[in-house]
């Protein structure tokens, strides 16, 4: 039944101008409208879409809040760290990254925080 509807993650941001640059400018995610002053839509040129939603109160999460899938991760991180992207690095039980990526059976990843403190990854399957 939902396995071929669109998904549309919705984040919290406290300032969207900040929000939507970072996400159009430094990502290069393509605007695909807005439902007023406190909700912009982003596609990412498939079918899933990220909503930026202004909660100034919000707290941000933890964890990965958004993952988009890449054919090249070097490549991409190389741009975006170009863009003054920085990306994470942790030293966690299970989790350990060298030079900004982890690697699992199944993906390599890296992690990197939005404007409003989302935490965003760059996935690649292998």
């Amino acid at each position: 039944m939902l396995s071929t509807t669109t998904m549309t993650t919705v984040l919290p941001v406290k300032d969207m101008d900040r929000a939507r640059a970072f996400y159009q400018d430094s990502l290069g995610l393509k605007p695909a409208g807005s439902n007023g002053d406190d909700s912009f839509m982003f596609s990412s040129g498939g079918s899933n879409a990220v909503e930026l939603i202004v909660r100034p109160e919000a707290d941000t999460s933890d964890h990965t809040s958004v993952s988009f899938e890449v054919a090249d991760l070097e490549s991409e991180m190389s741009d975006l760290a170009g863009k003054g992207i920085e990306f994470a690095d942790y030293d966690l039980p299970g989790l350990k990254t060298e030079n900004h990526i982890a690697v699992s059976e199944h993906q390599r990843c890296a992690w990197f925080p939005d404007t409003e403190g989302n935490i965003l990854c760059l996935h690649q399957n292998i």
